[in-house]
């Protein structure tokens, strides 16, 4: 970096004070200069002395910028903002200005059919030599020494960017304009670009990472793969140990394209991009179909999946959107958020789904069409601990609203279900198995009086973030100092993100038949320890341990609670599961049989709830989950 002149500085302000027609009058006036001086030193190289131009040749002389800067005018030169001016405008210039100077020679070869004196057959060449240098020197050389010294003054961030792709460059050409970041190089792992130039940017080998951080003094790196999944991103952590260094990421190109950011807008890296998973694209269609001008219901609209199922209802125009809740604040808020922007009428109400008439009169009132039953007690733990109330909720809820949805007409059901519910070793688990039972026999019944009908449900892993889940917990724990609570070494879970989760429940309805399940491809389990190291890493800490006493948080092995598994699954049978028309959803294998029993053993369990009988309440509930 060089210290900037008084005198530089004044005519930089003055420049960038100057309006935009002004500056177009003097890069017109340069230009019109310049040529005519090139013209001339064209002719005095040639004949080796200062020339004389006869009054002939001071016509051909003058003609030059007479004829060019039109030329460069039609030709968008005068348009270009300098300081944004990019590194291919050199082949533009070169291509306007090789036409201005065959202008030229034919007016020259023109003037020369006249008797006129002629011009050289060198003169053309050398002046357009010159002049290609002149023109996109002075270009150039105005965006480098006035912009670039304007930005020398205001203590730019010393940027990374980890990559060398399309999206590497376009982004360090976005950075360089917006004015806010010095980029001091690309990290690629391509060796034949190792030590060369990208742009005029060096490239570096991911092994000088840190010397780049320690010695030059990186203050951010920001990368640009949407999804850092997995090892890379755990390598690029490790790398960077402890040095003070933000780590953002480059958003997706879906994102960019809908207008979410601008390419030199940037996020922070978050524990999402380090997990593995990518991200499964919705399709429009199955999302429009099932949404657009019908009326709906979402139980448990408060909740993390609930809410967010409910802010991609509310951007696909339905007919009415009822929110259905017992958490007076968290409905509250969703629907005060939904209710700025919502073109349709919005309904909140505070009830239990356990509450059949409530439920049925919203139904009538409202002319439900389509429920999305994410209402459920789902923390492992706490359900254990009140497994009577979990029961009621989870189990004979979901009976009172199936029943009602049947009773009065709705078209489609979709249960939110968990991968607890395969082989569930708790009580939550069983809850999850029983609902799962229960929609599927609503929806292949007969009624007294049919109609078409979908009953489905759907299963997935862990949703990253949402209330309870191990992320947030870590995230606490991190921020008071340790230590992070693992339950077992060797845990591991599946996980997705809560738009991602929402939008299969959406596109599941479209893809389902009555009684399916229907599941997201989830990808590899992610270890738990692992993803502590990862959050630790994350923020700017180390893990203590035996190989690094002096770390900054200790992870902490706790023991396993009752009714929590080691391994979740998402499939009873593993080769029964078939694809969807969608390629990330998959439709479990069928249970057999209508369901006849269930009424039999609902009974049987409602019995048991009434008389307050946990112990015989949970036997019942894990006598009916086998497959």
């Amino acid at each position: 970096m060089f210290a900037v002149s008084p005198a530089l500085n004044r005519l930089r302000d003055r420049i960038s004070r100057s309006s935009r027609n002004r500056k177009r009058w003097v890069l017109i006036l340069f230009d019109a200069v310049a040529l005519t001086f090139l013209c001339w030193l064209s002719f005095s190289l040639r004949f080796g002395e200062p020339f004389r131009p006869n009054p002939s040749q001071v016509f051909i002389i003058l003609a030059a910028p007479a004829l060019a800067i039109p030329i460069f005018a039609r030709m968008g030169l005068y348009r270009a903002v300098l300081k944004y001016l990019p590194d291919r405008a050199v082949w533009t210039i070169m291509q306007v200005v090789t036409l201005a100077v065959l202008s030229w020679v034919a007016l020259a070869f023109l003037t020369a059919m006249t008797g006129a004196p002629g011009v050289p057959r060198s003169i053309p060449a050398v002046f357009w030599v010159l002049s290609i240098l002149t023109i996109t020197g002075s270009r150039f050389g105005a965006k480098w020494l006035i912009w670039r010294t304007s930005r020398a003054s205001k203590g730019l961030t010393k940027t990374l960017i980890y990559g060398t792709g399309d999206a590497a460059t376009q982004l360090a050409g976005a950075l360089r304009s917006a004015g806010e970041r010095e980029v001091i190089g690309f990290i690629g792992k391509d060796a034949s670009l190792h030590g060369l130039d990208v742009l005029g940017i060096r490239v570096y080998a991911p092994s000088e990472l840190k010397r780049l951080v320690t010695n030059i003094g990186v203050e951010e790196i920001i990368v640009t793969t949407p999804t850092l999944a997995g090892q890379d991103g755990r390598e690029l952590i490790a790398e960077i140990g402890t040095a003070p260094v933000n780590i953002r990421i480059l958003p997706s190109i879906v994102d960019l394209a809908e207008g979410k950011y601008i390419v030199s807008r940037v996020r922070d890296i978050d524990i999402d991009d380090l997990l593995g998973r990518s991200q499964v694209p919705a399709d429009p269609a199955l999302l429009r179909g099932m949404i657009e001008g019908r009326s709906l219901m979402v139980t448990g609209a408060a909740g993390s999946i609930g809410s967010a199922l409910c802010r991609i209802i509310a951007q696909l125009k339905p007919a009415r959107l009822v929110l259905l809740d017992t958490n007076e604040h968290g409905l509250y808020q969703i629907g005060r958020e939904l209710q700025r922007e919502a073109l349709f009428p919005l309904v909140t109400v505070l009830g239990s789904i356990t509450d059949g008439d409530l439920v049925r009169r919203i139904i009538r009132e409202n002319d439900i069409e389509t429920i999305y039953h994410c209402a459920a007690y789902k923390h492992v733990h706490l359900v254990e601990q009140n497994s009577l109330e979990g029961i009621r909720n989870n189990v004979l809820g979901t009976e009172s609203l199936a029943r009602a949805a049947t009773d009065c007409g709705v078209r489609n059901f979709i249960l939110i279900s968990s991968d607890k519910a395969v082989r569930p070793a708790s009580v939550m688990g069983a809850t999850k198995r029983w609902a799962e039972k229960i929609v599927r026999y609503h929806g292949v019944r007969t009624l007294d009086k049919p109609y078409e009908r979908n009953f489905a449900c759907v299963r997935f892993g862990n949703v990253i973030g949402s209330s309870g889940s191990v992320i947030p917990l870590f995230k606490e724990q991190i921020a008071n100092g340790g230590p992070v609570t693992i339950t077992d070494e060797k845990i591991t879970r599946y996980f997705m993100s809560v738009r991602e989760a929402a939008e299969l429940i959406v596109q599941a309805g479209a893809l389902s038949e009555s009684g399916d399940i229907l599941l997201l491809e989830m990808g590899d389990p992610i270890r738990i320890r692992d993803l502590a190291e990862d959050m630790i890493a994350l923020a700017g800490l180390s893990v203590r341990d035996a190989r690094n006493p002096e770390g900054d948080i200790e992870i902490v092995t706790i023991g396993m609670r009752e009714g929590e598994k080691l391994h979740e699954e998402l499939f009873y049978n593993p080769e029964g599961v078939t694809p969807t028309a969608h390629s990330k959803i998959l439709r479990a294998h069928r249970m057999n049989g209508s369901g006849d029993t269930v009424p039999d053993m609902l009974a049987e369990l409602s019995g048991a709830v009434a008389s307050a009988d946990r112990k015989a309440a949970v036997e019942v509930l894990f006598r009916y989950t086998e497959k």
